[in-house]
């Protein structure tokens, strides 16, 4: 990564979940003051913010996100600049972030992802977040997310021989982590009959296989490196940040079992951070659905295709195994307020790699991953992590 190098001083989130007693701007200015408070910060240090948020005008009727967050943060008058990338907004706004510091604009920088989703019933929220594939050809003919997905997964089991009990490994195993995250929507573990046997959704994906719609806020602080040890004893270095982008709608792609703008992202995270799928010790993938999790631990190199389904069920991806994968519960157990969760990957990889991760956290992590998907796969960030101290 070109420019100076850039580090997290500081995170801070609320609990994800339903918040009924609280609004969007109650969420994020709580996830900030706590990014702030961990990185002992003042805030006036800070010049500079960026929030990611998917629809936060459509969901509660408040856009111009940015100056909202500024003012009730207490950032007036620096600039706050919101972020939009569906599902992948957090991580967009931290890339920005790390920019900002990279290119010397900027030296101390908070970045936040939020979402307020509960108020609106179910069906409401699904179609906004429709709007995240192609409107056109998907949303207005009645696919939903979970159907894209449904197709995903039955292509992926017809090329591959992956079965719903695989599936439903991706599940039990994030719901075992999200149990022991004091931050999860849902905290307890559920068995494999639970997942086998949960009201279908979209064949093959019944409800234990998708993320739930949830509320909650997540921030950073982001500093350049040689600053970084006036604030904090162990900073965590971003050492690649890398964005590509695919086709919106599905019946475009050359595949329907990989994410390609992934897989681009990946490869150049890697390259640019001069390390290799085997050097990373934990990742937080994007499992908007358990075939998510799957596509993408093959996507990101940690499993050949069709090798990350059997690796599901054989307990490979635990915290405490070959690679750990999703040990704050992923978006199915932790939740998945949808402009939030790239910045949640970030503040969790960031508590591993300082030893902070209770009750699943890795041993020895020195290295970590985040990668979060916009819509069904149309904007891909990957970031990757080290210990700076």
């Amino acid at each position: 990564m070109q420019g100076r190098k850039v580090a997290i001083i500081g995170v801070g989130m609320t609990t994800f979940g339903e918040h009924w007693d609280r609004g969007f701007r109650d969420l994020v200015v709580e996830a900030g003051l706590r990014a702030i408070q961990d990185a002992k910060l003042t805030g006036e240090e800070i010049s500079a913010g960026y929030v990611g948020t998917m629809a936060s005008g459509a969901l509660v009727g408040q856009e111009h996100a940015g100056a909202l967050i500024a003012d009730y943060m207490g950032l007036n008058p620096i600039p706050v600049t919101r972020v939009e990338g569906a599902c992948a907004s957090g991580s967009l706004a931290l890339r920005q972030g790390v920019m900002a510091i990279a290119s010397g604009l900027h030296d101390i920088v908070v970045v936040g992802g939020v979402e307020k989703m509960t108020d609106l019933d179910t069906a409401a929220v699904s179609e906004i977040l429709g709007g995240a594939g192609d409107q056109e050809w998907e949303l207005f003919m009645g696919a939903t997310f979970p159907g894209l997905y449904a197709m995903m997964a039955r292509r992926h089991m017809h090329e591959y021989g992956t079965t719903k009990e695989m599936l439903s490994a991706v599940s039990v195993k994030n719901h075992w982590n999200g149990a022991r995250n004091k931050y999860a929507q849902f905290q307890k573990e559920i068995t494999m009959e639970d997942a086998m046997t949960a009201k279908m959704v979209a064949d093959p994906l019944g409800l234990m296989d998708c993320s739930p719609i949830t509320d909650g806020a997540a921030a950073v602080i982001l500093a350049p490196i040689e600053k970084a040890a006036s604030y904090t004893k162990k900073p965590v270095e971003i050492v690649a940040s890398e964005q590509a982008s695919g086709t919106l709608a599905l019946h475009s792609r050359k595949s329907l079992t990989s994410i390609e703008a992934a897989k681009i992202a990946g490869a150049k995270a890697y390259k640019t951070a001069g390390l290799t799928p085997k050097d990373i010790d934990v990742a937080e993938v994007h499992d908007c659905f358990t075939i998510a999790e799957i596509i993408a631990t093959e996507d990101l190199g940690f499993f050949k295709p069709g090798e990350s389904g059997p690796a599901a069920l054989a307990g490979k991806t635990r915290f405490d195994a070959e690679i750990a994968i999703n040990t704050s519960g992923g978006l199915k157990a932790a939740g998945h307020p949808v402009g939030a969760t790239g910045i949640k990957q970030a503040c969790e990889i960031a508590w591993q790699l300082r030893g902070e991760g209770e009750g699943t956290q890795v041993k020895d992590a020195k290295i970590g991953l985040t990668h979060n998907v916009g819509g069904s796969g149309a904007t891909a960030v990957v970031h990757i992590y080290k210990q700076g101290w």
